[in-house]
């Protein structure tokens, strides 16, 4: 029996940089308060880790919710080098 060879990824039309195409994605999503957008995400923790942020939230009496958003709004993107 011969093997399988998997496919090419498919490829992007030509001109579609991806900054176009995550503007686009990004004009379907749902409208929060100022110039944001509501994402849902599922994320993976170890137990260490969902304890650590839940313990922070505790401490500052807030919600799960503002520690997660403060740290994926203070990661570095491409355009802040």
């Amino acid at each position: 029996m011969a093997k399988r060879v998997p496919l090419p990824p498919a490829k992007r039309p030509r001109g579609t940089a991806p900054e176009h195409m995550a503007r686009d994605a990004i004009a379907h999503a749902e409208p929060a308060l100022g110039d944001k957008v509501r994402m849902t995400f599922r994320v993976v923790l170890s137990r260490r880790q969902a304890e650590a942020l839940t313990a922070r939230a505790i401490r500052e009496e807030r919600s799960l919710l503002a520690p997660v958003t403060e740290l994926l709004e203070s990661a570095p993107t491409r355009d802040s080098k």
